[in-house]
């Protein structure tokens, strides 16, 4: 759905009503970015603000949980996490029909390019020394105080997860691949024993979902939280280490091949090492595991991209059909893993 497809006037009277301070809506822009809650720029007579939503269509149970964001980042309010400040979590009885939560616009910097290629090499350490601390932040937020100790269930995360991500994978296509269907096998006889590992993940922790101050390597936001939960730390960790290994080219937005000693980026061990030392941990045991679920997890997810663009309810159809692309291209990476 376009930004001229929502009902200004009739939000606007909405969030007036529900907002204190909201002022006229004078325009509504999408944003070109994110494809499974779909975000718009409220522009107002006295500043912006920004609206995400359910997409519409028929909706898997499990995904899409703008109440879940809404609640976290509230959560985080008042935390070493960066967030933007929430403002109304809307029900479905309001103009758009769907599930919606309106929060503070940032004003900084989303860096798509994980080379960094306008900055220079101490400007792009900086920047991932900043990533680590923030993830090492996250997870070391006191759920309890934050009122958060519900927010998931705790203890069997990576074999619940590994459920999840099957019968969503399953459930996007018509007849499952066979390499993914080897993978799932895979992660299931080699799930590591539960540690007792609990904390608050992000669930999509990446460079471009980070918003950082317009001129300095600090984070100014977090965002996109719709896949949060209390899980296992080092599926984060390894969801963002993934970056190491894609291609460069293709799209993908990925470190692999690239001379990461020469532009000042940390190698993977040396973002590993970074993070551990945040949080005064030793490196992890099971990397291979860690790394091959979170690309298993990252097909299942782009997987159900695509098939929403099938049925018609994409959020942008060309990145849509970019991502199913993509999807062979995560399982041949997680099955070369397992291979070594």
């Amino acid at each position: 759905m376009s930004a001229n497809d929502l009902p200004i006037q009739e939000l606007e009277r909405y969030l007036k009503s529900h907002i204190e301070g909201f002022a006229d809506l004078l325009s509504i822009d999408k944003f070109s970015g994110g494809q499974s809650n779909p975000s718009y720029k409220l522009n107002t007579a006295t500043g912006a603000y920004v609206l995400r939503a359910q997409p519409p269509g028929e909706l898997l149970k499990s995904a899409h949980q703008v109440d879940r964001e809404y609640r976290v980042m509230q959560a985080l309010a008042n935390t070493s996490v960066p967030v933007p400040k929430m403002f109304h979590l809307a029900d479905g009885d309001n103009p758009l029909g769907r599930l919606f939560c309106v929060m503070e616009y940032l004003d900084g910097r989303v860096l798509w390019d994980p080379s960094l290629e306008d900055l220079n090499a101490g400007q792009r350490t900086a920047i991932y020394a900043e990533l680590s601390r923030v993830l090492a932040a996250i997870h070391s937020v006191d759920v309890d105080s934050a009122g958060l100790s519900d927010y998931g269930r705790p203890g069997n995360y990576f074999e619940r997860q590994v459920g999840v991500w099957s019968r969503n994978y399953r459930a996007s296509v018509d007849e499952p691949d066979p390499g993914v269907e080897r993978l799932i096998a895979w992660l299931e006889q080699h799930m590591p024993a539960d540690d007792g590992q609990v904390s608050l993940v992000h669930g999509d922790y990446r460079l471009d979902n980070v918003m950082f101050h317009a001129a300095e390597a600090q984070a100014i936001g977090v965002l996109d939280w719709e896949l949060s939960t209390l899980g296992h730390p080092m599926a984060d960790l390894a969801y963002q280490c993934m970056q190491w290994r894609l291609p460069a080219d293709g799209g993908m937005r990925g470190l692999g091949g690239v001379d990461r000693s020469a532009l000042g980026i940390p190698t993977e061990s040396e973002y590993l090492s970074l993070y551990c030392q945040h949080r005064g941990i030793e490196q992890p045991d099971n990397w291979s595991f860690y790394i091959a679920f979170s690309f298993f997890r990252l097909a299942g997810i782009l997987q159900g991209v695509y098939k929403r663009y099938l049925d018609g309810n994409a959020s942008n159809p060309e990145t849509a059909v970019k991502y199913g692309k993509t999807v062979p291209v995560l399982v041949a990476l997680a099955l070369e893993e397992i291979d070594a």
